[in-house]
C-alpha cells in the first residue's frame, strides 16, 4: 500500500485530508510540526510527503531543503501545501525542492490527481507498479515476484530489499545505506542483518538461475544487476 506522510499543523485540515486519503486507499502518517515529521519520516519511510509551508517550528520550505540534502530522501515526491498563492511564493516553494504546489483551501479531487500523477512520475514509486529487470518481474499491487512467468516464493523483507534493488539497479550500496533505505533510519539493527537477508534473497532466486543478479562488491557492499557473470 502506498504510504503518505502528511505534515500540517492545523488539526482540522490535517484530519480532513487524512480521512480523504485513507478513503482513497492510502496509508497516512501525520505530523503537526517538523520535529514530529523528522521522527515520522524515519519510522514510516513514506512514498510521498505533503508538507505545509507554515509550520510552527520551521518553514516547510526549509524542511524540504533539509530532505533534499539527504541522499535517502533526495527523490522522495513532495507536494507543498500553502495559503500563499503569489507566483513568487510558488517559485520559492518549487525551488526549495518541492515537486508540486497546491494552495489552500485544498480541492481534494485535485489533490488526489496530483498525488497519483506525482507517484507515477517518480521512479520507484506507484500504486500499481510493475517492475521488470532482465528476466525478473515484480508486481507491487499483488506483492508478487516471478521469473519468466514462474512465481518466486519470497519473504516480506526480501521483497522490500528486492524492490529497492530493482528501482536502483547497477549501483553499489553499502550495508549501512541499505539499512537506511530498506529498513529505515530509526530501526536499529546490526549491519550483518543485511547479509542474512541478501543470503535469503539469493536462495529464493537460485532455483531460477537469477541469484547472480545480487552481486557482492568486495569492500563496498552489494549491487543488483541484470548483467550476470
Amino acid at each position: 500500500m502506498t504510504r503518505i506522510l502528511l505534515i500540517e499543523d492545523e488539526p482540522a485540515i490535517r484530519e480532513m485530508i487524512r480521512f480523504a486519503l485513507v478513503r482513497e486507499g492510502y496509508e497516512v502518517d501525520e505530523a503537526g510540526d517538523v520535529a514530529e515529521a523528522r521522527s515520522a519520516i524515519a519510522d514510516a519511510h513514506p512514498d510521498l510527503a505533503i508538507v505545509d509551508w507554515m509550520l510552527p517550528d520551521m518553514p516547510g520550505v526549509e524542511f524540504i531543503r533539509e530532505l533534499r540534502r539527504e541522499e535517502i530522501y533526495r527523490e522522495l515526491p513532495v507536494i507543498m501545501l500553502t495559503a500563499r498563492a503569489e507566483e513568487y511564493d510558488k517559485v520559492k516553494g518549487l525551488d526549495s525542492g518541492a515537486d508540486d504546489y497546491m494552495t489552500k483551501p485544498v480541492a481534494l479531487r485535485e489533490l488526489f490527481s496530483r498525488v497519483k500523477a506525482l507517484l507515477r512520475r517518480s521512479r520507484g514509486y506507484g500504486e500499481d507498479e510493475s517492475l521488470k529487470l532482465g528476466r525478473l518481474v515484480m508486481d507491487t499491487a499483488s506483492h508478487s515476484v516471478s521469473v519468466e512467468g514462474k512465481a518466486v516464493t519470497i519473504g516480506n523483507t526480501e521483497f522490500k530489499l528486492l524492490h529497492f534493488f530493482m528501482t536502483h539497479p547497477d549501483r553499489v550500496y553499502s550495508r549501512s545505506k541499505l539499512l537506511d533505505f530498506v529498513w529505515g533510519q530509526s530501526v536499529f539493527v546490526e549491519e550483518r542483518t543485511v547479509d542474512v537477508h541478501i543470503l535469503r534473497l539469493r536462495k529464493a532466486l537460485k532455483p531460477f538461475g537469477a541469484d547472480g543478479m545480487v552481486q557482492t562488491v568486495r569492500g563496498a557492499g552489494y549491487r543488483f544487476s541484470a548483467n550476470v557473470g
